[in-house]
Formats: structure tokens, sequence, C-alpha cells
């Protein structure tokens, strides 16, 4: 169904209370939430259509939050940061809300929640939440140049495509650079170090890793092929399906443990291996000594807990391709030790073009954990995923956009 154009509430005033930058999640949670307060509120976007990462998440049907959320499921140089704003608007209050809206939902594993229909249903929501706040649109504008006032009235001059605004508080809400051919910009880093404001390195989080050429040539035999594990890496721990492609590993519990990797690359300045337990949940040692005097192949015992064919390949890979009761049980120590520990260095990941999100962004250290305030600079404001705050794969994300954007949009 085509959508009205925005409203532009014709010849808008020029001065606003608030001026947005990002009209994505957490932007528009903080407009409507802002204007519900009676705030004067401009979101501006350049893009030419709303919220395509919502549109796009999830399959077309936007996990928006998790019924278990926690500072736990956050990482960042600041861990504690998160956990006022997320107290305070609870992934409850967001899900009081899609039923407040008629969203049919469901869940799926680890708590995750989907809309029924469409991730459209969320947009449409939260456009409705906005037009109740009576916030103004500038979309498409480009920002061009954000600047104080030298007035001496204390306020954001912020140039654009459609012309000058200004504004009491500026929030930065412009993401950041996960998926770039729906428009991802820096545009958030540039405006924080302007402003006097860390950055902690971006780089592209819950994303494929890849793997050296060598190491792919010897993995080919598995490409294709899906398997539950346990992946761990600097700490982090996710017990979900891993996939073997022809240029590295994939699948959820890749894609969350991509994160600790990431940061671990990063402040080691090192490529630590990813472990793979290939049997969670067993004690692989005991298990194998159990059926150590039995004439069946390594491979075909495996190929009870694991995929025939992956069973076989890794055994092949390994030189492992013999009957049980042919290997000592040093051996099959050896075995149970790499089946709960296989251990692959990454090369690398599939960068932004295949990233869920961003890890690293404006250091929160310089920011209220309460306001999202820039406590350098008063009346600026950071929220979303442009912040050095990343979440677990499963909804995560999308509740700190709901939680940030609330807590700026009572404050701005």
């Amino acid at each position: 169904m085509a959508h009205p154009p925005l409203p532009q509430h014709h010849r808008p005033a020029r001065s606003f209370d608030v001026v947005i930058i990002g009209a994505g999640a957490a932007g528009m949670m903080c407009a409507a939430t802002a204007g519900r307060r009676g705030r004067r509120v401009l979101l501006v976007d350049h893009a030419d259509k709303l919220a395509e990462k919502i549109r796009i998440s999830g399959g077309g049907r936007c996990n928006f939050t998790n019924r278990r959320v926690g500072a736990e499921h956050y990482l960042g140089r600041n861990p504690h940061f998160v956990r006022s704003a997320l107290s305070r608007y609870t992934a409850q209050d967001f899900i009081e809300l899609v039923r407040r809206h008629g969203i049919d939902f469901h869940e799926r594993d680890w708590g995750q929640l989907f809309c029924d229909d469409s991730a459209q249903q969320i947009i449409d929501m939260l456009r409705a939440e906005c037009e109740d706040g009576r916030v103004h649109w500038a979309m498409p504008a480009q920002v061009e140049a954000v600047s104080r006032s030298g007035d001496g009235a204390d306020r954001f001059v912020i140039d654009t495509s459609r012309g000058r605004y200004t504004a009491h508080s500026l929030v930065v809400a412009s993401g950041g650079l996960s998926i770039p051919k729906i428009g991802a910009s820096p545009i958030g880093y540039r405006l924080a170090e302007q402003f006097g404001l860390p950055v902690i390195a971006p780089r592209p989080a819950l994303v494929p890793l890849t793997l050296a050429p060598e190491t792919l040539a010897r993995l080919a035999p598995l490409s294709g092929l899906s398997f539950e594990v346990e992946a761990s890496c600097n700490g982090g721990a996710f017990r979900e399906a891993a996939l073997v492609t022809h240029r590295g590993l994939s699948g959820p519990s890749i894609l969350q443990v991509s994160s600790y990797w990431q940061a671990q690359a990063y402040e080691a300045g090192d490529w630590s291996p990813v472990a793979l337990d290939l049997l969670p949940g067993m004690d692989a040692e005991h298990w194998l000594l159990e059926h150590a005097a039995e004439r069946t192949l390594l491979a075909n015992l495996l190929a009870e807990r694991l995929p025939r064919r992956f069973a076989h390949a890794w055994c092949e890979l390994h030189g492992w391709l013999r009957p049980l009761n042919q290997f000592r049980h040093a051996e099959l120590r050896t075995i149970a030790a790499t089946l709960s520990a296989w251990k692959l260095t990454p090369s690398g990941t599939q960068g932004y073009a295949k990233a869920e999100v961003t890890l690293g962004g404006v250091d929160t250290r310089g920011l209220s954990s309460k306001t999202m305030e820039a406590r350098d600079c008063p009346g600026l404001y950071f929220i979303g995923e442009v912040m050095d705050v990343t979440g677990h794969l499963g909804g995560y994300n999308f509740q700190w956009a709901w939680s940030s954007g609330v807590a700026c949009g009572l404050a701005a």
C-alpha cells in the first residue's frame, strides 16, 4: 500500500526545541517522546524511504525486542552505561506499545519477538507516534554543516539541503556504518569529534567471519554444512547454528561471537582463534572412551551427533578416518579435545555490507547514562547505534534504540 508523503507542516518555523538527525528506530522513538512533552521537534534524514533498516530487519518481520533484556547482552567500553535507560524503558514497555497499535507478534527461540505480518507495521507505528507528537519532518534532506550560534542564545545551527534550522537541543541518531547500500553514514562520528567527544573506532559487528585461503581450501568439503555448536571467544559463548561457507564461517553463533572476536582483535592487536564446541553439552572424552573398543568408524559414531557428511569430511580433514578400536586412548582424548574446542582463526570479516550492526562508536564515557547528553556540550545528545553500545543478535539492538530514544526524548 502506498503511503502518503510525510507531512512537512507547510512553511514550518525554522526554529525548534529539538532537531534530530536520523529518522530510524532511535530517532523516531526520541521524536515521538519529546513531541508528546510539547517540544517542537524536527526529524531530519537524508533517505528517500523511511526506516529502511527496520523494514529489512528480521527477514522483513523485524525482531523488535527480546523478552530477556539485560546489560549482559551488550558490549562497549563502558559496560554499565546501558543499565539506566534499559530499566526506565523496558522490553515490556515496548511490547505494550506494539499491542496498543494492534500489531500481532510471535516469539521464537531465546525470547526473540517478531511481527506476524511485516516490519512495516513497526515503521507505521513509529510514524503514527510521531504524528501524535506533532513532529515535523525534513526528508530527504542532507545535513551540510552543524555549528553553535554566535548570538549568545546557545543554539545549534543545522544547515541542510532544505535550508537552515536552529534548535536548543540537537540529537544525533544517525546510526552506524552497517548495510551501506541503504544509506549508512559516518556523520554521527564526525559530529561527535567536531564537538570534542571521542569515538571508539567502528568495526562491523554481528557479521560473518572470513578465513584465510589455505584454511578455506582445507574446509572446502564442509562448505554449505550447518550444525549446532557453542562458539566462544574473548568471554562470549553462544550455542546456536554455525555454517561453513565458501568464504569462512556464518550462522547465528558466528554472528554473535564475531563481536567478541572483533573487540579482542582491536584491543589486543592480534587475530585470535574462535573455538567451536561441536558437541555442546556433552562430555566428548567420556563418550569416545565408552566406544573405544568398537570396530565402527569414528566418523560413523560422530554422525550420531553431527550431520553425516560433516562427520566424515571433518574426520578426513584431520586424518581420523579409522575404526575406533584402532585409536589409542591418548589419541581419543586428543580427538575429544578437538571436538570440544575446534579452533579456527578468522582472517577478517565480510565487512559492513553483511554486518547487522556496528561495534564501537561515540564513547559513552562522555555521555550521561540517564539522558544521553554530552557531558561537556550541553544540548547535544547521541542515541542508538551511533554510540559505543552493541547488542547481541536477537532484538537487543532495537531495544537499545527504543530505550535510549525514550531516555533522550524525556530530557532533550
